[in-house]
């Protein structure tokens, strides 16, 4: 079982699908438990969260039926949910043991990219740290009193974060967008002096001087007049280097790691991880991979926007290489106007695909049993292009595989029923 509360309260089975959590009490109950982290809560602590000063006359019995709901709500999500909620002398807690919980996430992410010195993957790691965060962290109840403070140390550590990836981004030359992307952040965080350092580094190496040491003069005044304090060493160090030009500051003469050329054109995974961060989703992949290796066509259906396309995507990611655009019979391209997306030289339709039966996303080529080349493409049709397409795909007999996502596939009468796409497969 997952957990988010980085953001509005959210739950997802081992398998990626969301947990309805029914009541707003049950939901506050889930909460305070994920809020004190794994950790026993005592019975007057989930009362007070629960209702306040204005508690039912049988508190005991209310609370024990709210437990009772909840363990029901997840015990329903996936088998043996219910015990995840414990009760002992000290009162209730959430065993976290078996879970995930996205701030808990967010820790290790930032704690792995620590450990990096090489700035682009000390980036990517943190670029997904924030990618976690889809709104105020509890934000169903961040202004109770239960949840007030740990939500303010998670946007602590948002922040961290923030400050840390603006680090590694200037390593990497990205001073010219920083100098105007931190501005608006160090303005809501006036007092926070890394943030302050990295963004006065930033205008400096920007050309913009005068900017940044005017930052610097604002926090000292500031500082001086409502606290009675200078800014700190670091900073204080910062600016003399800024008013000597030192050379020291300037940027390093490379920043940029080579770049692996790219093949095909499937889209930039989200995540490092090998599923692209399709979280739930790995048996599904390693379905239509196995599909893939067997069949030579391929067809995932299910309701529109279960995810058919990137479940695609991340099972077609491997070792790709470019389709050429010969292998889609001209003829299915003629009369449906299909056009092919192949490879680093293949053109997006620049009529907004009205009439078009779609593209060939990517490629991927493996070794077959009979020693042939395989090749691999994700295909987008219309409906109205699709069987006259795909006909064609399948037509010559050899090793092309062709994986066809849409609503409706050429095995099935209509969307599959349930909110996962299915895989297809036809030799």
């Amino acid at each position: 079982m997952r957990f988010g509360v980085l953001g509005p309260l959210a739950v997802w089975t081992c398998r990626g699908e969301p947990v309805r959590i029914p009541g707003v009490k049950v939901r506050a109950l889930l909460l305070a438990l994920l809020v004190h982290e794994g950790h026993p809560v005592s019975v007057d602590r989930l009362v007070e969260a629960l209702w306040g000063g204005r508690p039912p006359q049988r508190t005991a019995g209310a609370l024990q039926a709210k437990v009772s709901q909840l363990r029901g709500a997840l015990d329903r999500a996936e088998p043996g949910g219910r015990a995840l909620v414990e009760h002992g002398p000290a009162g209730y807690r959430l065993v976290l043991d078996a879970a995930e919980v996205d701030a808990d996430r967010m820790r290790d992410l930032l704690e792995r990219a620590r450990n990096l010195t090489e700035p682009h993957s000390r980036a990517e790691l943190l670029r997904e740290a924030l990618g976690l965060w889809r709104g105020p962290a509890y934000a169903d109840a961040a202004e109770d009193a239960y949840a007030r403070h740990a939500a303010a140390r998670l946007e602590e550590l948002r922040l961290t974060v923030v400050e840390e990836l603006a680090r590694a981004r200037l390593e990497l030359g990205e001073h010219r967008l920083l100098a105007g992307e931190l501005g608006d952040l160090v303005e809501r965080n006036p007092l926070r002096e890394g943030l302050r350092a990295t963004h006065m580094l930033a205008l400096y190496r920007s050309g913009r001087q005068s900017e940044a040491l005017d930052s610097y003069e604002r926090l000292r005044v500031r500082l001086a007049g409502e606290l009675g304090l200078d800014p700190g060493s670091e900073l204080a160090d910062l600016h003399r280097s800024l008013l000597a030009r030192d050379t020291s500051l300037d940027a390093p003469a490379s920043v940029y790691a080579p770049v692996a050329r790219r093949v095909g054109n499937l889209p930039e995974p989200l995540s490092a991880q090998a599923d692209g961060g399709l979280i739930g989703r790995g048996a599904q992949i390693a379905r239509v991979r196995d599909l893939l290796a067997a069949e030579r066509l391929v067809t995932l259906v299910g309701p529109g926007g279960v995810g058919k396309t990137r479940l695609a995507v991340e099972a077609l990611r491997g070792d790709l290489r470019p389709l050429p655009r010969r292998d889609v019979d001209d003829r299915a391209r003629r009369p449906h106007r299909v056009r092919s997306r192949v490879g680093r030289g293949g053109r997006r339709d620049g009529g907004g695909g009205t009439g078009s039966a779609g593209g060939l996303t990517g490629a991927r080529a493996s070794g077959g049993g009979d020693g042939r080349g395989r090749r691999t493409a994700l295909y987008r049709p219309a409906r109205p292009a699709r069987a006259a397409a795909v006909r064609h795909l399948r037509a010559p007999a050899g090793s092309r595989r062709a994986s066809v996502r849409g609503a409706a596939g050429l095995r099935a009468r209509g969307p599959c029923p349930g909110n996962q796409p299915r895989a297809v497969g036809d030799r």
